[in-house]
């Protein structure tokens, strides 16, 4: 019997939506019937079927003033199955008019003949406008609740909404009128704790969470979805996403958040399963991309390490802004294939040559900077993976140190406006070989600065980038995935980490807005303990019995990264996450010696000497946990 409803429902419900005439009529017959049951009910059912057609002609006449502010109203314009507030409104304000209208016939236009037609009373008038108005509210009720239970099937999910206000409401609208439908709403989790609603759109706000606890025992709850309003909340509230992660409820947030239409309720709305990176704690950055626009529209553009995580960001929104002309360097061929590629189908009008090489090779940048004349260079090549470094110093000079020079050196022969190079927090007091060969390329970039008349050289220094090539996330995802064991160095080790997006654009920003000579520091926001990430990860798969195991810090490893030196502090720029370090300057012709001099003994292939060279130029490089701790003794 169930399956036979189900499927009369379905085939009730198949079309698109009703035309709108049948919407009308089933109104007018409602309107009609409302008149004769409201007329027996004042006279006892006596008279009706004596005055039975004089009663329905002068319903007719009141129908005809209804069905123009029908008309007015738009009372059947609406799908009805979608009904809302609004088109409940609707049919009040219509109904509403319609006997104030026949009120004013009624009484002091024309009296009715009571030989012609049926009298009906001024309280009769307002009772039958009354019960149409109520009969027509539950019809469409009735239609969405019909609707809404055919095409619930086994596979919804039970659903709470995370924001009780405006962008809730209007997420909850959007599922409710999906079909087939995913999401079955149970509830809302009020993001503010003292909030007074307790029911919203006939469902339990949950303000606690404990009560918050008790719905999704109570519901079964297997899905959370985050008003799109409410992302920043959401990530702050640890507590809340630890006790769903716990229960193994699923978080959903809405792709494109800031384009998505809170009022579209005729096409789904496009949710994503949340990533960690989705979660971490972090403020939203707004940057002015037009300004930046404006700066790089028509110029020539040149970026180096163009195929890796950060180079490949910058190509994307570097593109974006309608350079002239592009040059992206990469020694990567298989990446540098792939950005060739998105290049050709994403921006096929922003002319862009995709060269494969080193940029340790002077005279291939000799010439690629003597044909092409950029005017704004992105350095974002460099070696980064600390471990990897600390076992080949004499490589991480030559790439990293000596790739720097040789290309500082070209954008002030050939006149580049402005050079930007990315640097890393480990530059600050660092620990390993990596941090110091950035720290050794910002004196020199920084130092040149002061000499070069034409190139502003800028410098940008911040932490880890969620979902890089080499980022603690995706090898967890991996390990994850295995079976495990998760493998983090110490149970106490802290980063800071910020979005690719995010980044690249707090580069551009202080890039094209720099004046030359600085180093910007950006906010990162608070850091993360890695032990604890690695944890929620295995929580949000819903994996058992994956360990963490901890490994010890691997060689040049510290604990915490710093954003600045002891000895520098900041101050402010023209943006709030953006700080501009206030450091120590070097000068031009002493670095210069330092720097020619460190690049030759790397090519000895000598790596205590070589270190033992960068410990000369960076004198607050202190080796941890690595081979090279002996040359701090001495």
């Amino acid at each position: 019997m169930k399956r036979m409803l189900n499927r009369i429902f379905r085939w009730f419900f198949k079309r698109s939506a009703w035309p709108y005439w049948c919407i009308l009529a089933l109104d007018c017959v409602v309107f009609m019937l409302s008149g004769l049951m409201v007329y027996y009910l004042f006279h006892n059912g006596m008279q009706t079927l004596t005055h039975f057609w004089s009663l329905v002609h002068i319903l007719l006449i009141y129908l005809v003033v209804s069905v123009a502010f029908y008309k007015t109203f738009h009372t059947y314009a609406g799908i009805i199955r979608y009904s809302s507030f609004v088109d409940l409104s609707r049919v009040a304000a219509a109904n509403l008019s319609a006997m104030v209208v026949v009120l004013l016939l009624h009484y002091w236009v024309y009296r009715w003949p009571e030989r012609a037609f049926a009298h009906l009373t001024g309280r009769e008038i307002v009772g039958i406008y009354a019960v149409t108005t109520v009969i027509m509210f539950c019809v469409r009720v009735l239609v969405k609740n019909l609707y809404e239970l055919t095409y619930t099937s086994k596979r919804t999910h039970k659903t709470l909404i995370y924001g009780s206000g405006g962008g809730g409401v209007g997420l909850a609208k959007n599922i409710r009128t999906e079909k087939p439908q995913r999401f079955q709403l149970k509830g809302f989790i009020a993001h503010d704790a003292t909030a007074g609603k307790h029911q919203l759109m006939g469902v339990d706000v949950y303000l606690t969470l404990d009560e918050v606890r008790g719905a999704v025992h109570k519901h079964g709850i297997d899905a959370v979805l985050v008003s799109p309003l409410r992302n920043r909340d959401f990530r702050r509230n640890t507590e809340l996403q630890d006790l769903l992660i716990g229960e193994g409820v699923k978080i959903y947030m809405v792709e494109n958040a800031k384009e998505w239409n809170f009022d579209d309720t005729a096409s789904p709305v496009r949710l994503k399963e949340v990533q960690l990176e989705d979660l971490l704690p972090r403020d939203e950055i707004k940057v002015d991309m037009e300004r930046v626009a404006e700066k790089l529209k028509g110029r020539r553009v040149l970026v180096t390490g163009s195929a890796g995580s950060i180079g490949s960001e910058l190509v994307r929104q570097i593109a974006s802004c309608g350079p002239s002309a592009m040059m992206l360097i990469d020694q990567a061929e298989t990446p540098q294939h792939d950005i060739r590629l998105m290049m050709a189908k994403r921006w096929p009008g922003v002319p862009a040559e995709t060269v494969v090489t080193s940029i340790c090779r002077k005279d291939r940048m000799e010439e690629i900077f003597s044909l092409f004349r950029p005017e704004y260079v992105f350095h974002a090549a460099a070696y980064k993976h600390v471990p990897m470094m600390e076992d080949n110093p004499s490589e991480a000079v030559m790439n990293n140190v000596e790739g720097t020079k040789i290309l500082a050196d070209l954008s002030v022969k050939y006149g580049v406006a402005k050079f930007v190079m990315v640097s890393t927090d480990k530059a600050v007091n660092p620990t390993n070989v990596m941090g110091c060969s950035k720290r050794i390329c910002e004196i020199y970039v920084q130092s040149l600065n002061k000499k070069s008349q034409s190139t502003q050289f800028v410098t940008t220094r911040f932490g880890n980038v969620l979902g890089s090539n080499g980022s603690v996330i995706p090898l967890f995802r991996e390990q994850i995935r295995n079976g495990g064991p998760v493998t983090v160095t110490h149970p106490d080790i802290v980063r800071f980490f910020m979005l690719i997006p995010e980044a690249c654009q707090l580069v551009l920003e202080a890039g094209t807005n720099g004046n030359g000579g600085e180093i910007f520091v950006f906010d990162m926001g608070q850091p993360v303990k890695i032990a604890d990430l690695a944890h929620r990860m295995i929580r949000l798969a819903g994996a058992s019995g994956v360990e963490v195991s901890y490994t010890g810090l691997r060689a040049g490893e510290k604990l915490y990264e710093e954003v600045l030196n002891e000895k520098e502090n900041t101050k402010p720029s023209f943006h709030e996450k953006i700080r501009i370090a206030q450091v120590r300057e070097y000068d031009f012709e002493q670095v210069t010696w330092w720097v020619d001099k460190l690049i030759d003994t790397s090519r000895q292939f000598d790596n205590m000497e070589t270190v033992r060279m960068m410990k000369r130029i960076v004198p607050e490089y202190k080796s941890n946990n690595s081979q090279y701790d002996v040359l701090d003794k001495k």
